[in-house]
């Protein structure tokens, strides 16, 4: 695999958010994602404090797919993951998914043509360097079989309660074909659900890493939900839900005209689309790169993450600069779905010009 290292410079030349990317086929991708971190971190000035990387779960954990060899994939999955981990500053907050397929920007530039990319060998890692006026933690919740009620504290120690910072909380539950899994997920969503704070992500195959300075424990065969809370006054953020009867390109780019309407500042902003495995191609018929392009089409200028699970969260959702919702009611919106794309912008701040 012929690796492809990019990098994304903010504003600020101190502040920048970096990226990596391992797009082509030929080797594992998660062996493909550890090389290109590796190169990215000997050009990047200003080390990570928070790490998510995303990859195809085939490539990550091997292509072995005989019985007695189920041993192995998990031990290689655990490797590369370790192998990531170990080229990150130690306290380093990291969070790796694995899910059916990715969405990526690639090539080092924002304004490069976003790539859905639902069979064959990809993978991305987003690097969050310390950022003025910005707070990002990782979470975990486990589904434990004793405790069926969440203990509050855990939700105030990952800053999802009592933080009037609180603005974007991105939501990954795994294992989602357990025993009690959906009804976990609701747990967490339902106390979150408020109308000045965006929700957005998904359900994946699995997680591989998860450290932070809580040293939080790695996971295992349960159920659960990981995540990453983002706080900070200056955060701005959008989502819009594309539900299944946006089918073409012009019920697409109705729906990222919803999005631009949000007015999101689009300098230091990043893209997310979580999509459905049923989406895609096979949902417009035979088209691809549909959301992915008709998102370019308006944002031309920022650079689009995610993936394809199985299930989204998020739903039309808007928190601005003075953090009143525009479009509100009394009523909890429905944030879990199923056969929708959830598009989501998050805006990190503005920096000085003078900072160097």
């Amino acid at each position: 695999m012929r690796i492809r290292t990019i990098f994304w410079k903010r504003c600020s030349r101190r502040q920048r958010l970096a990226w990596v990317s391992a797009l082509e086929p030929g080797s594992p991708g998660g062996h493909a994602l550890v090389q290109a971190l590796a190169r990215e971190l000997e050009r990047v000035h200003v080390l990570p404090q928070t790490v998510l990387y995303i990859a195809d779960a085939e490539t990550f954990s091997g292509h072995e797919e005989c019985h007695e060899h189920k041993k192995a994939r998990k031990r290689n999955s655990k490797e590369t993951a370790v192998a990531i981990e170990k080229l990150l500053p130690k306290r380093c907050q990291v969070l790796g998914l694995l899910t059916p397929g990715i969405v990526v920007t690639p090539m080092g530039s924002s304004s490069n043509q976003p790539q859905e990319i639902e069979d064959g060998e990809a993978g991305f890692a987003l690097l969050f360097p310390k950022i003025d006026g910005v707070k990002i933690q990782t979470f975990h919740f486990p589904k434990e079989v004793k405790n069926r009620v969440i203990d509050e504290n855990k939700f105030a120690e990952a800053g999802l309660k009592n933080n009037p910072d609180l603005r974007v909380v991105l939501l990954f539950g795994y294992n989602s074909w357990k025993s009690g899994a959906t009804r976990f997920l609701h747990q967490i969503v339902n106390p979150l659900n408020e109308k000045s704070i965006i929700l957005a992500g998904g359900q994946v195959e699995s997680f591989t890493s998860l450290i932070s300075e809580n040293n939080n424990a790695q996971p295992s065969d349960a159920c659960g939900v990981v995540g990453l809370a983002f706080s900070g006054p200056q955060i701005q953020s959008a989502t819009v839900l594309l539900d299944q009867d946006v089918a073409d390109e012009r019920t697409a780019e109705a729906a990222m005209q919803r999005l631009k309407a949000a007015n999101i500042p689009e300098c230091n902003t990043i893209g997310f689309m979580f999509a459905c495995v049923g989406r895609g191609y096979r949902h417009y018929k035979t088209k691809q790169n549909m959301e992915a392009d008709a998102f370019r089409k308006f944002f031309p200028n920022v650079p689009l993450f995610g993936f394809f699970g199985h299930g989204e969260i998020g739903c039309d959702r808007i928190v601005t600069g003075n953090f009143v919702l525009r479009e509100c009611n009394d009523v909890k919106d429905d944030l879990l779905h199923g056969y929708t794309t959830v598009m989501t912008l998050i805006h990190l701040g503005s920096t000085k010009p003078n900072q160097v």
